[in-house]
């Protein structure tokens, strides 16, 4: 009754998402040659390349922050199980151009189907997978349903639930609490996140494996940032702020411009969450008198500039490196979600956050347990506490160490996450 409910009414929800759909598929950069999978469509060539993975796990993960935690799951499982084959799929064009380019051997990307239930049949029947494993928060009721119509195990990995979400998926538990049952696992990240799915669905198989975004690993040689380019020769003392969204280049920039005259070496680089609002952003500094440049036209700067705008993808562990300092991103001007602060910490890079991260919850208490990380309640406290970690290099410098060094010490939920998968496969 509840999937022919969904069925009957996600049409008439989907046409309200085209409009977006077609923005993003228009203005993103990325990997969109075999855009039409996300329609169920694979052309002959496709069909026949994928006919060699039947069998394999089937990994999903939206974007390219999933990407890459799903990637070194995948490499890890590979080193302990190397027969196993992956088929990862992704949503959008970006993360799908970032599993491309780093697609391990016996593997294979494909965009995710749109949750149509024709599409996903199509898809299940050109992937036949052994088992599908979602990434966080991609519960999509037909992929599931369908799944386990055909006998295909579904697990979901490093799931977490926000309070928000929480209340949404309870009022509407008479829904989700079956759709939930359908899940061989439910594999979480935190007690908390448990807590919050047995609450929609007592009866659901749940366990606490913690965040598999603790184990990623800082790949070795990475490349310089190449500031320099940029800003001519040093030295400089390099703020980033990373993943911001709407509002939070005003603020970041305002800041700065009050910060430079203090700090003559200082210099930004903003990388927007979305590359596709570069121009938005790019007007936002040329309005404030801001010398800049947008590294998805110019790879260097004829003349030096004192921001660089990075509305690129796939570089942020790079331009992050080079920094000295790393504000995160939709914490500040009125976002509370917060993203990953686990890359710049594995960096032992300090960093500057919001005092409120809804979705990174349990990071952001492990970084404040140990005093590592500088938390800002409020966007007028975030010029102060910059000043204060530029004007001493020894407190910038311990409190990034600190970040490192906690996040390492919460490692170990990827070999538990596999041992799950391995027992779900070996017991089918």
């Amino acid at each position: 009754m509840f999937s022919f409910i969904y069925n009957l009414f996600f049409p008439l929800g989907f046409l309200f998402f085209v409009p977006g759909l077609y923005l993003k598929y228009r203005n993103r950069p990325g990997w969109k040659g075999t855009f039409s999978e996300r329609f169920g469509h694979f052309s002959s060539e496709r069909r026949r390349e994928l006919e060699a993975f039947h069998g394999a796990v089937w990994v999903h993960a939206v974007s390219v922050g999933e990407a890459v935690v799903a990637l070194s799951l995948v490499r890890a499982y590979l080193k302990r199980c190397p027969e196993r084959k992956f088929v990862i799929s992704t949503t959008t064009t970006t993360g799908q151009e970032l599993v491309r380019r780093q697609l391990p051997e016996g593997c294979a990307a494909i965009f995710c189907p749109i949750d149509f239930l024709w599409m996903v049949r199509r898809t299940l029947q050109v992937v036949k997978p052994s088992m599908l494993v979602i990434f966080e928060t991609e519960i999509w009721p037909n992929m599931v349903v369908e799944s386990r119509r055909k006998g295909i195990p579904v697990v979901l990995v490093n799931g977490r639930m926000s309070d928000h979400s929480a209340r949404g998926y309870r009022r509407a538990r008479i829904f989700f609490g079956p759709l939930l049952r359908k899940f061989n696992l439910l594999s979480v990240q935190s007690e908390a996140d448990a807590e919050r799915y047995r609450m929609v669905s007592p009866h659901a198989n749940v366990v606490v494996s913690g965040n598999l975004k603790f184990d990623q690993k800082v790949p070795e040689n990475l490349p310089p940032a190449q500031f320099e380019d940029y800003f001519g020769a040093g030295p400089h003392r390099i703020v980033l702020a990373a993943s911001t969204h709407s509002g939070e280049e005003d603020l970041i920039a305002e800041t700065f411009l009050r910060l430079r005259d203090e700090f003559p070496d200082l210099r930004l680089v903003l990388v927007p969450r979305h590359a596709e609002r570069g121009a938005e952003i790019a007007e936002m500094l040329r309005a404030r008198g801001l010398r800049f440049a947008r590294r998805s036209e110019q790879k260097s700067a004829p003349e030096p500039v004192e921001v660089l705008l990075a509305d690129t993808t796939g570089e942020m562990l790079k331009l992050m490196n080079g920094a000295d300092l790393v504000i995160m991103g939709k914490s500040l001007a009125g976002h509370d979600e917060g993203h990953n602060l686990i890359e710049p910490a594995l960096l032992d890079k300090a960093i500057v956050t919001g005092h409120v991260l809804r979705n990174f919850r349990f990071i952001l208490k492990v970084l404040l347990q140990e005093n590592a990380v500088a938390a800002v309640t409020s966007d007028a406290e975030l010029e102060p506490v910059l000043r204060k970690l530029l004007n001493d290099d020894a407190l910038r410098r311990d409190l990034g160490r600190r970040a490192g060094t906690a996040i390492r010490r919460h490692a170990g939920a990827t070999e538990r996450t596999i041992d799950e998968l391995e027992q779900i496969l070996n017991h089918k």
